[in-house]
This record gives C-alpha cells, structure tokens and sequence, in this order.
C-alpha cells in the first residue's frame, strides 16, 4: 500500500480567505515539492523542499477510506527553526474520470513563529489548505 503514496508530489497551500473577491495569486500560502519514503506499514517519512528551503517530515499513515496522512515538518530555514504540522487525505478515484492524477487534499498549521522572506515575522497558528498531486514517473 504504501508504494501508491511514495514518491515526489508538487505541493501548493492557499490561505483560507473566504472573499471571492480576493485575487486568486494573492491566495498563496506556499508551494513546493513532497518526496514521500518508503516507510515501515503506518508510519511516514520524507521531506517537503523549494528553493533555499526544506524540512524533513515524520508521522504515521492511516491505511483507512479515505487514507489519512498526519506528519510534521521540521527544518531550520536561513537560520530560524521552521516547525508545521500537516493532515492530509488520499482523494479517492472517481470511477469514469479522466487524466486522474494521484492528489492529496488537507490542512496545514504553522507550531512556532518564524522570520519570513518579506520580512516580517510569520506568526504561530495560522491555518492554510494545502493539496498535492502525484509527479508523473516520479518514483525514489
């Protein structure tokens, strides 16, 4: 079971603004990629990584319908701890779609504090959605 979930998935997280009204660029909470490991049955290991930053993760898999991923994210970016912790779901197959890819869809939450790349600082306990979708080929 776990090979379906190993390999490198293009990750993206959007702030939950509920204004239709906000641009959909201006959304953005973060992007990346997730290279999930092979890993003993229920357990999680990898490492979510972007230009000048990465974080190694760690957690468990709940082989469940739908199956359910809680790990988290832990690295030290431009000197300052980073620490997140993450939920996410296996999206099921629909049944006559077409071009499926392999997605994950959950929540996001920032544990500490840190400095951030516009200067300021980013505060603990915000709250973003995130989804990944499978990279075609991309086995590790």
């Amino acid at each position: 079971m776990q090979s379906i979930i190993q390999g490198l998935w293009s990750y993206r997280s959007l702030n939950n603004d509920p204004n239709l009204n906000t641009s959909f660029n201006d959304l953005e909470f973060g992007q990346g990629t997730i290279r999930i490991d092979p890993s003993p049955m229920n357990e999680f290991s990898g490492l979510i990584f972007g230009p000048g930053w990465e974080l190694d993760l760690k957690g468990s898999v709940n082989y469940g319908d739908p199956y359910c991923l809680r790990f988290q994210g832990k690295g030290v970016v431009g000197g300052n701890e980073w620490i997140y912790n993450y939920v996410g779901y296996m999206v099921n197959p629909w049944v006559n779609g077409i071009n499926q890819v392999p997605s994950i869809v959950g929540s996001i939450v920032r544990v500490i504090p840190h400095p951030g790349g516009d200067g300021g600082l980013h505060p603990a306990g915000v709250v973003a959605s995130w989804y990944a979708v499978k990279q075609k080929d991309a086995t590790i």
